[in-house]
């Protein structure tokens, strides 16, 4: 199973994450500890919502998707 997952940032609430992973916690707590290049400055992260995918192809289409312009939209309006 392949997570596609959503962070927000607790310390500056306007950053948030997508990222995919096989284990949302484990990540979330890489994400918490500074593992990450891309998150450790903003730390911590609390998670807002995950979706499972069986497929890794549409685990990353739809990360993909996300990280777009209409999917950023959509987020804002339904997820964040």
């Amino acid at each position: 199973m392949k997570y596609v997952y959503l962070i927000r940032s607790k310390q500056s609430p306007g950053q948030t994450y997508v990222g995919q992973t096989h284990d949302v916690q484990k990540r979330l707590a890489a994400h918490n500890a500074g593992q990450s290049s891309h998150t450790s400055k903003y730390a911590p992260w609390e998670l807002v919502a995950f979706f499972g995918f069986a497929e890794r192809v549409k685990a990353a289409a739809f990360e993909d998707y996300l990280k777009s312009g209409s999917g950023r939209a959509f987020a804002v309006k339904r997820l964040w």
